[in-house]
């Protein structure tokens, strides 16, 4: 794990030496960190499907949101449990075996080089999976080159398209054109989405913009400056789900997307003629966030596939609407 010793996985580059139990600015050493690895309905339906996607969520961030709606793991110390590159890479046959369509890695950056082993591992064992990398979209290219040839469906996030926006509540001015040469590569690796026969992306990038209440122009120009950087090379998912929570020093996040606002947008999105999804009115609440309680990842492979698979309960359904077509 060279890369670890002076890390510059992410654009934050601290050069801090993980290896040596060191804490990078996104807040993990050497160890990997899961929060959860489980059946997850709540992607957009190419990714979802009817079964699930393998949704791995990593502990700790390397971008550090301050409105960050999975808090309890990307801001607490080592939340989770910890698992080294053979029992990650068992992880992933796990999802398969439970009946995945996909194997879906979130807020994976800060651990890349484990998880790229973990990957040669599961493919070596059979993984046969697309995978997906559903990230900040705060990624260097370099690591985004590096994840060629194992990487399927990149998931980025497009937050801001102001650099005042991004300095303020991510800490990271440089976000908006950091994003936009990370989807670059993204786009470059991929090409444009393909579907299989059923619907389910096999490969490509779908571009998230989750609104924050107030920005709606910084929400029209992200969304022009996806349709003028790639147009139909992607997809794009427009998210109502911000849920505000104790806001101190930022009173303006302290409220929910307006329907008035949200439909706005949803307009720009099609006057735009961007393809993708929208999301129905009930995301907005902390219910559509995930127990972060190590589901999944402590159990050994003998035992999990002992196990039957977890339930998927009445409220792990998608809350998107649209697909391949406008949405």
């Amino acid at each position: 794990m060279e890369r670890l010793k002076n890390c510059k996985l992410c654009p934050r580059s601290c050069g801090v030496d993980r290896t040596a139990g060191l804490r990078g600015r996104c807040g993990a050493d050497g160890t990997v960190w899961a929060a959860r690895a489980a059946l997850h309905l709540w992607e957009e339906p190419p990714l979802s499907g009817t079964r699930g996607s393998g949704a791995v969520f990593f502990t700790h961030c390397a971008l550090g949101c301050v409105f960050c709606q999975n808090r309890q793991i990307s801001r607490q110390a080592d939340v989770g449990k910890a698992v080294d590159i053979q029992r990650l890479s068992e992880i992933f046959l796990e999802l398969e075996a439970q009946g995945a369509h996909n194997l879906n890695l979130v807020t994976g950056t800060h651990y890349a080089p484990q998880i790229e082993a973990a990957l040669r591992l599961a493919r070596a064992a059979g993984l046969h999976l697309p995978v997906v990398w559903n990230s900040s979209g705060y990624e260097t290219v370099e690591t985004l080159r590096r994840l060629e040839g194992l990487i399927n469906v990149y998931l980025p996030d497009y937050k801001y398209y102001s650099s005042y926006y991004a300095g303020r509540y991510s800490h990271a001015a440089d976000y908006p054109e950091t994003v936009r040469d990370a989807i670059d590569e993204m786009v470059r690796q991929t090409g444009a989405p393909v579907f299989d026969a059923a619907g389910l992306m096999q490969r490509g990038v779908i571009v998230r913009h989750l609104m924050l209440p107030g920005l709606s122009g910084d929400t029209a120009q992200v969304l022009r400056s996806i349709a003028e950087r790639w147009g139909e090379r992607v997809l794009v998912s427009l998210m109502r789900q911000y849920t505000p929570f104790e806001m101190g020093g930022y009173p303006e996040l302290d409220n929910k997307i307006t329907d008035a606002e949200y439909s706005q947008a949803v307009e720009w999105m099609q006057s735009l003629g961007l393809s993708g999804f929208v999301q129905e009115r009930e995301s907005i609440s902390e219910s559509f966030i995930p127990s972060f309680m190590g589901e999944g990842v402590g159990a050994s492979a003998q035992e999990a596939e002992d196990s039957p698979a977890p339930a998927i309960s009445n409220r792990d359904k998608s809350v998107f609407e649209g697909g391949k077509g406008k949405c």
